[in-house]
C-alpha cells in the first residue's frame, strides 16, 4: 500500500491528535535526574575551585624562584671588575700602539710596575668593600695614572703640534 505525502500527513496530523499526553512511566524517575543534576553540580564546582587554588600555588612558586635566584644565586654587581676591564683594554691597546716606538725615559716601567702594585692593593681592600665609592675612585685614579703614563713616555705633548 502507497502512501502520499498528503495522506502521510493527514494520518501523522491525526495520530498526534489522538496520542495520549500524560503518559507515566512505567517507575519513578525524578529521584535518579536529581541526583544527576547535583552530582554534575559538584563536580563543576570541584573543577572551578581547583584551578585558582592551583594557579595561586603556581604564582607562589614562581615568586620564591625568582627571589631565591635575586638573593642567593645573582652575584652582587662588582664595580672595579668593570674599571678593570676597561682600563685594562686601554692600557694593553695603548702599549701595542707603542710597542715599536722609544720610550723618552728607561724608568717608565718601574714608575708603571708602582702603579700596578697600588692597583692590586686598591682592589684586595674593594674585595671586602665592593660598593665603596671612594676605593672605587682611587682605583679609576690609579688606572687614569697607568695610562698616562704610557702616554708621557711615548708621545710626549711638546712633540705634537
Amino acid at each position: 500500500m502507497k502512501m502520499s505525502k498528503e495522506n502521510f500527513d493527514d494520518y501523522l496530523n491525526e495520530s498526534l491528535n489522538t496520542l495520549d499526553k500524560d503518559i507515566t512511566p512505567r517507575k519513578n524517575l525524578w529521584p535518579g535526574i536529581e541526583r544527576a543534576i547535583i552530582n554534575a553540580e559538584r563536580s563543576t564546582q570541584k573543577h572551578t575551585t581547583i584551578w585558582p587554588k592551583l594557579t595561586a600555588v603556581a604564582a607562589c612558586s614562581v615568586a620564591v624562584l625568582i627571589a631565591v635566584n635575586i638573593v642567593f644565586i645573582t652575584p652582587e654587581p662588582k664595580p672595579a671588575v668593570a674599571i678593570s676591564d676597561y682600563f685594562l683594554a686601554q692600557k694593553n691597546s695603548l702599549l701595542v700602539a707603542y710597542k715599536n716606538q722609544d720610550a723618552l725615559t728607561s724608568n717608565w716601567q718601574v714608575q708603571l710596575q708602582e702603579l700596578e702594585e697600588a692597583e692590586l692593593a686598591i682592589k684586595q681592600v674593594l674585595e671586602n668593600e665592593p660598593q665603596n665609592q671612594a676605593l672605587l675612585t682611587m682605583l679609576a685614579q690609579i688606572y687614569q695614572q697607568q695610562l698616562d703614563l704610557i702616554n708621557k713616555v711615548h708621545a710626549p705633548r711638546w712633540q705634537h703640534i
